[in-house]
C-alpha cells in the first residue's frame, strides 16, 4: 500500500495527498496510526470503529451543527465514539434511533423526554437497550439525521467502517422502508489523522455530507450518490440469514 508522507506529518501539515490499497489495509493502516500518534483511546481500535483523544470535543461541534438542531429524529451508531452524540440527543429530548450491534435485533428508539435523568445510561448499548423498545423499520419515525463511526473518511464523503458493513445495510433497510431519502444528512465525527484525500468505494457504500475533526468541520461539495436500497446481489446468503431483518425484508420483496 502506498499513502503519502503528509499523513506522518499530520501535527504539521495537510491530510494524506494519495492513498492506494485495498479497504482493509487502508483500515489496519489508520488503526496501526492512531495506536502510534497515541491518538486512540479505550477501547483497543483494531478491528472497531476507533475511539480518539477529542471524540467529546467532536461530539460538541455535532451539536452545534444547523443540521443537529433542526433534527428531531437522529440516528447514531452504536460505537464509542459516538457514546457523547448519542448522549446529546437525548438530553436535548429529540428521539434517538440506534442500531443493535451487528443489526441482531434490529433497531433501538429511545426517546429523550422519557429517560430525562437518565441520558448518559441510555447513551451506552446496555442501557438503550434497558431503558429503549426494539422495533422494526416500518414502525420507526422518518430520519432528519444520520451520525456514523468510520475508521477511514475522504474530503469528497468516502468513507470506510470497520468492514462488516453494518452502516450500510442499516441505511439501506431504512431506505427500503422510506425513512430515509437521498437528502437525508450524513455527519461522521473521527480524529484528523482519519482524514484522506480519496479512498476506494463500492456501490453499496454510503457518503458523507459533514466530517467533524477535533480541528475543523468538513462540508462535502459533490457528494456521490448513495445507493437507493439494499443491492441483494451483493449479500452473501449466510450474511441474510444472520440478520433476521434481511430475512424478512427479503420475504417481503420477493414475496410470490
Amino acid at each position: 500500500m502506498v499513502i503519502s508522507r503528509d499523513v506522518e506529518l499530520y501535527y504539521r501539515g495537510p491530510p494524506p495527498i494519495a492513498v492506494q490499497g485495498s479497504k482493509e489495509e487502508i483500515r489496519r493502516y489508520v488503526w496501526d496510526l492512531m495506536v502510534k500518534r497515541g491518538v486512540a483511546t479505550f477501547p483497543p481500535p483494531h478491528g472497531r470503529i476507533p475511539n480518539f483523544v477529542g471524540a467529546e470535543e467532536t461530539a460538541r461541534t455535532v451539536r452545534g451543527l444547523d443540521v443537529y438542531r433542526r433534527a428531531r429524529v437522529v440516528k447514531v451508531s452504536p460505537d464509542s465514539p459516538q457514546r457523547p452524540i448519542r448522549e446529546f440527543v437525548l438530553r436535548d429530548g429529540k428521539v434517538l434511533i440506534m442500531p443493535t450491534p451487528r443489526l441482531r435485533g434490529g433497531f433501538i428508539l429511545l426517546d429523550g423526554r422519557d429517560v430525562r435523568g437518565l441520558a448518559q445510561a441510555a447513551s451506552t448499548i446496555r442501557g438503550a437497550m434497558r431503558l429503549g423498545r426494539e422495533v422494526y423499520p416500518d414502525e420507526l419515525p422518518e430520519v432528519d439525521l444520520i451520525v456514523t463511526g468510520s475508521v477511514a473518511v475522504s474530503l469528497n464523503g468516502r468513507r470506510l467502517g470497520k468492514g462488516g458493513g453494518y452502516s450500510e445495510l442499516e441505511y439501506a433497510i431504512l431506505r427500503e422502508y422510506g425513512k430515509v431519502g437521498e437528502d437525508t444528512p450524513i455527519v461522521s465525527n473521527v480524529h484528523d489523522l482519519q482524514v484522506f484525500n480519496m479512498l476506494p468505494r463500492d456501490p453499496y457504500d454510503i457518503t458523507l455530507d459533514v466530517i467533524v475533526t477535533p480541528t475543523r468541520v468538513i462540508r462535502v461539495e459533490n457528494r456521490e450518490e448513495r445507493p437507493k436500497g439494499i443491492i441483494w446481489g451483493a449479500l452473501k446468503p449466510e450474511k441474510i440469514r444472520e440478520i433476521p431483518l434481511l430475512e424478512r425484508l427479503r420475504r417481503e420483496r420477493f414475496r410470490p
